[in-house]
């Protein structure tokens, strides 16, 4: 299973998302306002499910903002802090 689906996922669960698949959430769709309209109490939550799901931190607004835009954006996030932990390891 792929992170961009496993992500759909996460937010589907924990943010009680009722009313989508993971399907029908496009990669490029914004999560907040027009788009899966999220608001600041489900970034919080995003941000810990983030941490417990895929061990991945989020330190501040300005690395949060960037990531929490999409799908990609989120994916490309969470790939890139992987990588930079197990670089960290060796």
């Amino acid at each position: 299973m792929d992170l961009k689906y496993k992500l759909k996922e996460m937010l589907i669960e924990e943010l009680q998302i009722e009313d989508l698949t993971p399907e029908e959430i496009e990669d490029d769709t914004p999560l907040f306002g027009e788009g899966l309209g999220l608001d600041s109490l489900d970034a919080v939550e995003l941000v810990v499910q983030l941490q417990v799901h895929f061990g991945v931190e989020i330190k501040n607004i300005e690395e949060g903002r960037p990531a929490l835009q999409s799908i990609n954006t989120l994916a490309k996030f969470v790939e890139a802090k992987q990588a930079e932990a197990q670089g960290n390891e060796a």
